[in-house]
């Protein structure tokens, strides 16, 4: 029997207006995605992948075409209809890490447990057992100031899984790391994506990270060509 897919795309495009007239950033992509599945967005600085990553997220809007999500249709949705759908079933894990300062690791991760309406007991038993999933148990209480690039990465992985999302989006993460810590930032993403069951949509440009995939998609000059 066949999965219903998690994500499907249809006709997807996107236009922006620049000083030279409309530029295309993405034309006619589709695809799908099944529930379980890890997927590589592969393509040149340019090729649209981060815009494409951002549309599966409802984090902008198309000039055409649909997304989607587990059978909704993501932008049928107005803003508010658009986050909570997120909220409820998409993970995000940002190249820059997008770590609130004047939060601790802890506080971090238990922030979209609580947006969620979780009591703050179980959202902080919840984050602290992701985060020593993680290898951050003595590092709860620290600062994003106080934590190394790669302890950082970690804790945004953590924040990103706590939820137990359906779909976990990620846009280069480990774009900003030394080639060793990326490593194991890599090990840390696909262990904690096969233990939660969660899709895996990564945008890289790593051609050995694409091969830890079961999926890859190749964008060019906005074009899923492979």
């Amino acid at each position: 029997m066949s999965l219903q897919p998690i994500v499907q795309v249809q006709g997807l495009g996107k236009q922006v207006s620049g000083p030279e007239g409309e530029l295309t950033l993405l034309r006619d992509i589709n695809f799908s995605v099944t529930p379980g599945e890890a997927c590589a967005i592969l393509g040149a600085s340019g090729s649209g992948k981060t815009t494409l990553l951002g549309l599966l997220a409802g984090l902008d809007v198309p000039s055409g075409g649909r997304v989607l999500l587990d059978g909704h249709d993501l932008f049928a949705l107005d803003e508010d209809g658009r986050a909570a759908l997120r909220g409820c079933m998409i993970g995000f894990v940002f190249q820059t890490f997008q770590l609130l300062p004047s939060l601790t690791a802890l506080e971090n991760v238990m922030l979209p447990l609580e947006l969620a309406g979780q009591p703050a007991q179980q959202a902080r038993a919840q984050a602290g057992d992701v985060l020593a999933r993680a290898g951050l148990a003595p590092r709860l209480r620290h600062y994003p100031r106080q934590l190394s690039g790669g302890e950082q990465q970690r804790v945004a992985i953590a924040r990103a899984f706590a939820p137990r999302p359906k779909l976990l989006l990620a846009d280069e993460p480990t774009g900003n790391l030394d080639q060793a810590t990326g490593a194991r930032i890599i090990d840390l993403l696909f262990e904690l994506n096969r233990e939660r069951g969660s899709t895996l949509i990564m945008v890289t440009h790593d051609e050995a990270l694409a091969q830890r995939c079961g999926r890859r998609l190749k964008l060019d000059a906005g074009r899923l060509v492979a």
